[in-house]
């Protein structure tokens, strides 16, 4: 099964289904029981949380034909749920501001917005991305925003909603989405893997949520593209193969390298990891998260419960005996620099270069 049917096939069919948006699904279903709809939302995120899919589900609650006044779930059942669900209702319009994002996108927008509704109750326009809307497109949508029709609903979603003009912030009703926990990630990805007969490795689906970065349509994609690879068969070494992850012990041996101030063992090892075709920025990213979890250490054993969630009961008896061996200034030190580094290897005109600097630097 491709990986992309795979995220649509476990799409959120309910509110009940969407995970770790308590909050917002809660604020959203009291204001459907009670009747509060607002004119315009916004949606605002870190991708792969659920921005979209609660939005098509917000426009399936406010046309289910049969959602009971004091229900805020729909039914899936009737037509209006049915063609939103196989994606052929008329009353909801879903644009990509990423490619549509001039004013005469908006103009256009505007012009449908005069007609009512074909069958439902509401029509509903979810923009996506809207953060990449230029400044005239949203002059254009403020002033639809501003006395829309009382059938229009505005769904804005974005991963950025710093970049929306404050005129639009202020007109629309907030949602912030938070990205999901590892436990959420990986319990979602156990429960597709068990639905669809994928043989796995507990190890390796957690690589798979901590490589999602709390994004689960990331995640999801990923084990649909690894089930395909493998035959349906997830081991951790064949997710490590297929997005380049560094496996633990690896990123282990290149801490005590930098703690011992070994720069010609340094340089090597980079050069051997990245011969052997790992991606170095993804490498430095782990040896970032493998710096930040020592630093807590550092600061307070008690922080050791904060990482918790991240790590194994093995991986934090190795932290702890692994933060003894350092002082809190280099660590915060390494910690500067290596964020400065992620940055220059996506530009480096040598791979290994940005690395290499950063070790005949810092190991002095």
């Amino acid at each position: 099964m491709p990986q992309l049917v795979l995220y649509r096939k476990y799409r959120p069919q309910t509110f009940a289904e969407v995970i770790n948006q308590k909050n917002t699904i809660k604020t959203l279903a009291n204001a459907l029981k009670q009747g509060q709809i607002s004119h315009a939302y916004l949606f605002a995120g870190p991708r792969g949380t659920g921005k979209t899919s609660v939005a098509r589900l917000l426009a399936k609650a406010l046309n289910c034909q049969n959602r009971k006044e004091n229900n805020c779930e729909v039914c899936n059942q009737c037509e209006s749920c049915k063609e939103i669900n196989e994606g052929r209702s008329l009353d909801l319009i879903e644009i990509d501001a990423a490619s549509n994002r001039g004013i005469d996108d908006i103009r256009a927008l505007r012009e449908n917005v005069r007609f009512p509704p074909i069958k439902s109750k509401y029509k509903v326009f979810i923009i996506d991305e809207a953060h990449q809307l230029t400044k005239e497109a949203f002059n254009a949508l403020l002033k639809t925003l501003e006395e829309p029709p009382a059938y229009i609903v505005f769904i804005l979603a974005t991963t950025e909603p710093e970049k929306l003009p404050a005129t639009i912030l202020s007109r629309v009703e907030r949602y912030d989405f938070k990205k999901l926990t590892l436990e959420d990630t990986i319990g979602r990805l156990k429960y597709i893997c068990e639905q669809e007969k994928i043989k796995f490795e507990a190890e390796a689906l957690r690589l798979i949520a901590l490589y999602s970065e709390g994004g689960l349509r990331d995640a999801e994609s990923l084990l649909g593209q690894i089930s395909l690879v493998t035959n349906q068969n997830i081991t951790k070494e064949s997710v490590e193969g297929l997005v380049g992850a560094i496996n633990l012990e690896k990123i282990k041996r290149f801490i005590d390298i930098l703690n011992k101030k070994d720069k010609v063992k340094a340089i090597e090892f980079i050069n051997k990891i990245y011969d052997d075709g790992f991606n170095l920025e993804i490498f430095n990213k782990e040896v970032i998260d493998y710096l930040r979890k020592l630093l807590l250490l550092k600061i307070s054993p008690s922080l050791g419960e904060v990482l918790e969630k991240e790590a194994t009961e093995e991986e934090m008896t190795t932290l702890f005996k692994q933060a003894q061996n350092w002082e809190t200034v280099s660590l915060e030190r390494l910690l500067r620099k290596l964020v400065e580094v992620q940055w220059q290897l996506k530009n480096s005109p040598v791979a290994t270069l940005p690395l290499e600097l950063f070790i005949s630097e810092e190991l002095i």
